[in-house]
């Protein structure tokens, strides 16, 4: 080896500095544990320096160009290696980010998450992207990234994974606790709230390793367009009902809504397979359906009982469709023989009015 090479490698061993290839990495290993007594070691004013001797931290550096001597450094004493005359340091360096980290993208499935204004469970998605830093050095290094070469991806992708776990449950926490209706959450109308609460349940999760998490940014919790459409339409569909029946009977309209979506889509071929048994079972969840649905959304519009009426003679007195028999089996009064040709129509069986000549329901013209 020539003079220049020994000249050009002692230059190289004696300035220790992360490379520019190296900047974006959360942390970086200096490659040779052997460091020349005086090298010139250069800290950026967004990382810190953690000096390492038989797996514990010996010392740290900030920011600076620091020549790395005993006389200057005291720590560096317990890293003089005595075979080389004290000419040179065991120890790993390893150069530590504190800048903050922004645009990490992440996003994923939160699951079925109940409609607190419809009861009825929608499936939920979150995307977007989030900022996190370093706030201690020494635990980013022992309790996450090892003593090993980190690989550029490995910090990142840990907390990608813990910001998506505790969305999924805050989100739906939240949504249930302080009944959120969900086409409020996907408006973006809580999404202050939702980020405090994200972050601050994050802290606990990732504090231990010396990170902090920022912020959220740009981050959206969306659901399907389908689902979207089915609440808009069924928030318009019963608006009335919130407002004159309550919530019960908001709550029995949307479930009767559910059973009639239920009811067709087993018509159409959902419920069964190939041949008679699959149009069987069709026809009765198509028949199952409306007949509860129906008998929820009557018994919300009108307050009435969910038993449905058997339909025969109607009774004059409460003007229900109730079977034959000499009383009333809704309100006890005495059927009379032509009570359905003077108080209900002859055609579709619907109570008349007493000065009616015609049927409101059907238009058939009144008879006797």
């Amino acid at each position: 080896m020539g003079v220049m090479d020994w000249l050009k490698r002692g230059v190289g061993e004696m300035m220790i500095a992360r490379p520019d290839d190296a900047k974006s990495q959360v942390v970086w290993k200096h490659p040779d544990p052997t460091i020349p007594m005086k090298s010139q070691l250069t800290v950026e004013s967004d990382e810190t320096a953690v000096f390492f001797r038989d797996g514990k931290v010996v010392g740290t550096l900030g920011p600076g160009r620091h020549t790395l001597d005993s006389m200057n450094l005291p720590f560096l004493s317990n890293l003089v290696d005595s075979f080389t005359g004290g000419n040179v340091f065991i120890t790993e360096v390893f150069f530590v980010s504190t800048r903050e980290f922004t645009g990490v993208k992440f996003g994923g499935r939160i699951g079925h998450v109940e409609d607190p204004k419809s009861g009825v469970p929608v499936e939920t998605m979150v995307h977007g992207e989030f900022s996190f830093r370093v706030v201690n050095a020494e635990q980013v290094i022992i309790g996450l990234v090892g003593m090993g070469r980190a690989e550029p991806h490995q910090v990142g992708a840990w907390m990608k994974e813990q910001v998506l776990k505790v969305l999924r449950d805050r989100i739906a926490e939240l949504c249930v606790k302080n009944k959120w209706p969900l086409l409020d959450v996907t408006s973006g109308a809580y999404t202050e709230e939702v980020e405090k609460a994200v972050i601050d349940a994050l802290d606990q999760h990732v504090a231990a390793y010396g990170l902090d998490i920022v912020r959220l940014g740009n981050f959206e919790i969306a659901i399907d367009e389908d689902d979207a459409a089915n609440l808009k339409r069924l928030y318009t569909d019963a608006a009335y009902l919130r407002t004159v029946g309550g919530v019960d009977n908001y709550q029995r309209f949307a479930a009767g809504k559910a059973l009639m979506g239920a009811g067709e889509g087993m018509a159409k071929g959902g419920g069964g397979g190939e041949g008679g048994g699959g149009n069987l079972l069709g026809g009765a969840g198509l028949g199952v359906g409306f007949g509860l649905a129906q008998m929820l959304v009557r018994d919300a519009q009108g307050g009435h009982s969910l038993a449905p009426a058997t339909p025969g003679v109607v009774c004059a007195s409460c003007g229900q469709s109730v079977g034959a028999g000499r009383f009333c089996a809704a309100c006890g009064g005495e059927l009379k023989p032509k009570t359905a040709a003077s108080g209900a129509c002859a055609g579709c069986s619907a109570p008349l009015a007493p000065d009616a000549r015609f049927c409101a329901q059907c238009g058939r013209k009144r008879e006797g």
